[in-house]
């Protein structure tokens, strides 16, 4: 087994593809099947199946993923220590939920480094998928949230993927919407200002639950709702459709454009507010590479420096 072989095998994980994986590596497809081969037989397992549409992890190779990601991680780490002149290029990977402080804080790490040096990625991302990529060390870090309803179904989640919850802030409800809004200039708005409006939410794919939903108060019964997979398209259908979501209230105007408001969120009887805690994930008994360690100090500086209401 050997370091080449390891970073072949996270290469064709991370691209689901054993041609897309030879063209990032500069190699031959049959030189890298040849390599997936060898590093099989020495393990006495398959690590991949393969169809038409491309491979898929075996169970035997999920699980050697973590331990290949682990190794490869530490043979990154001193490269980066004692390798200073070398031509690798060290990786980091952040993956979240959709919130805008976490490109935000992103943005203004990567400014400091570098970035021809270095592999960044930040992915927003599926609930689950924000577990499964810091569980099997695609990303260094995760950032979602949990409230007083997916709690105990998140934690228990997090725990079995060997993942342990950081708090970052605390926050209430707020009612998201363009200016353009008829509610836009309410001071806050209650659930049955917004019965005539369709609820925008994250989808969450084939194993979404409540417990996974990006948008607190996700159990509430809506009478009109559109699922969408990225935050331009949802900032799209709250102007075309006067569409509204439910967030934490922290909004980046340096990314997002000022033509959004947050308008805090006015419980009643029925619907009650609750309170979110966002906070990053990272597994357990692993520290922080320099990358992550600024990573999480533009993210606090970001949320203590910002002028929304926390």
């Amino acid at each position: 087994m050997t370091l080449t072989q390891l970073n072949y095998l996270i290469t064709i994980a991370e691209t689901g593809s054993f041609n897309k994986a030879a063209e990032q590596l500069y190699l031959s497809q049959p030189s890298l099947t040849s390599a997936m081969k060898e590093l099989e037989k020495e393990l006495g397992i398959t690590l991949f199946y393969r169809s038409k549409r491309g491979v898929t992890l075996t169970g035997d190779g999920t699980e050697f993923l973590y331990y290949a990601r682990q190794i490869y991680g530490q043979y990154e780490n001193v490269l980066e220590k004692y390798g200073k002149d070398s031509s690798h290029k060290k990786r980091f990977g952040v993956s979240t939920q959709h919130y805008s402080f976490v490109v935000k804080a992103f943005v203004d790490m990567a400014r400091e480094f570098d970035m021809s040096q270095y592999e960044f990625a930040i992915r927003e991302t599926k609930t689950a998928e924000v577990i499964r990529d810091v569980s099997t060390m695609k990303s260094e870090i995760g950032v979602l949230y949990l409230c007083d309803f997916n709690r105990k179904a998140m934690v228990r989640l997090l725990q079995s993927a060997g993942l342990e919850f950081h708090h970052l802030v605390d926050c209430q409800a707020y009612v998201y919407l363009w200016k353009g809004h008829p509610l836009a200039g309410e001071d806050s708005i209650c659930f049955e200002q917004l019965k005539d409006y369709p609820c925008l939410s994250f989808e969450q794919g084939d194993d979404s639950s409540f417990y996974l939903a990006e948008e607190i108060l996700s159990t509430n019964e809506y009478p009109q709702v559109i699922r969408a997979n990225d935050r331009a398209t949802m900032l799209n259908l709250m102007v075309g459709l006067n569409g509204y979501t439910l967030c934490s209230g922290i909004i980046c105007e340096e990314l997002n454009g000022k033509d959004y408001l947050a308008v805090p969120f006015r419980d009643d009887e029925e619907n009650a507010n609750s309170a979110m805690e966002i906070g990053y994930v990272i597994r357990k008994n692993t520290f922080l590479s320099r990358m992550g360690e600024r990573y999480l100090k533009a993210m606090k500086e970001y949320l203590v420096q910002s002028n929304t209401r926390l």
